[in-house]
């Protein structure tokens, strides 16, 4: 009975291991598409120094084009999983693009950047472990959401 037990947990070990291996061909692509930077939200807005170093350290590498891939993105399943919230970020909002947005989207999307973070939706709580320094103080809450108000109100003034 110990014998063919081992049989069978020596044979789900060599077929997971070989579903592993061929997992590793199946690769989504991890794209940086070229970026216009007269296109970029550090062109478009007026951005302090603390709301770019929060944007690099917590939400650029899934709302820009400029994505640091780490490691564990080469290694499927895990790759399929970062591949897929990266362009699902990118979809949302793209600080790279943000010169495609209209008036609307921008105020929309200033907005929305202030509440996501007010409710420690982003950046994601699968994002920061991996990424220390990533997780936002109540401090750059704080700046951000000024920043995104001071923004919004000097959008609609012009």
């Amino acid at each position: 009975m110990k014998s063919r037990l081992l049989r069978v947990l020596k044979w789900v070990v060599i077929v997971a291991a070989a579903v592993f291996v061929l997992a590793q061909f199946a690769r989504p692509a991890k794209t940086n598409p070229a970026t216009d930077e007269s296109q970029t939200i550090n062109a478009r807005l007026q951005l302090t120094p603390q709301v770019g170093g929060s944007f690099d350290r917590s939400c650029n590498d899934c709302h820009s084009n400029k994505t640091r891939w780490p490691w564990y993105s080469n290694v499927a399943p895990v790759s399929w999983f970062v591949i897929n919230h990266v362009d699902e970020g990118r979809r949302q909002l793209n600080f790279s693009e943000w010169g495609r947005y209209t008036q609307r989207d921008v105020e929309g999307m200033l907005k929305q950047i202030c509440r996501e973070v007010k409710s420690s939706s982003m950046p994601l709580s699968s994002y920061t472990p991996m990424h220390p320094g990533s997780k936002l103080s109540t401090e750059d809450v704080k700046t951000l959401c000024d920043w995104a108000g001071a923004e919004s109100a000097r959008i609609a003034a012009q």
